[in-house]
């Protein structure tokens, strides 16, 4: 008995749902077809219906990762252009550091996307691009350098808060590059 197209577009949704959440926690890495599927309530012969190969679920799923971090802070933001102070003090927040599955999947997924094939990193470039234009709106839109420079130093003070043991040495470092990257956009 076949399935209908309705129930396919169903089953990858949650195919995707899974491995976005699985990257989230694990990383890229992490992700095994066969739990996967049984996750999803699947069979693991089913895979190759929805998808070529792992790699392919791992784009799609890093991708789905990616929109919903994005979304996550388009709608905290509320606002065509950002404002660069409320978004540095939200992202540089112990309440990010803390949301390492819900939270930027940038941040969180990045070093592993750095060692992954071509397509991951296509993905994940096009996403930390569109941010970097964003935060080239929040700042005025007059000089990409420092947006680029706001982007890594977010992401990179994220990581490193999320590594250090101490939370007083955590914070710090948080507070540090929020008071910095404050100082770059001048006074409010």
């Amino acid at each position: 008995m076949g399935h209908s197209q309705a129930d396919k577009a169903r089953s990858r949704e949650r195919i995707l749902e899974q491995a976005a959440e699985q990257i989230r926690d694990g990383g890229l890495e992490s992700v095994s077809v066969g739990k996967l599927m049984r996750s999803a309530n699947l069979t693991h012969g089913g895979f190759y219906g929805h998808f070529a190969s792992r790699s392919e679920l791992l784009v799609h799923a890093l991708e789905r990762a990616l929109d919903d971090g994005k979304a996550a802070f388009e709608a905290k933001s509320g606002k065509a252009t950002p404002d660069f102070a409320a978004v540095v003090r939200s992202y540089l927040s112990r309440t990010h550091r803390e949301a390492r599955t819900t939270g930027c999947a940038i941040a969180a997924l990045a070093g592993d996307v750095a060692r992954a094939d071509e397509p991951a990193r296509e993905a994940m470039s096009a996403h930390i691009e569109r941010f970097i234009g964003r935060m080239d709106d929040a700042l005025g839109g007059d000089d990409p350098d420092k947006a680029m420079f706001a982007v890594s130093a977010m992401i990179g003070a994220l990581v490193v808060s999320r590594v250090l043991a101490n939370d007083k040495r955590s914070d710090a470092v948080l507070a540090a590059a929020k008071r910095q990257l404050l100082a770059l956009h001048g006074p409010e």
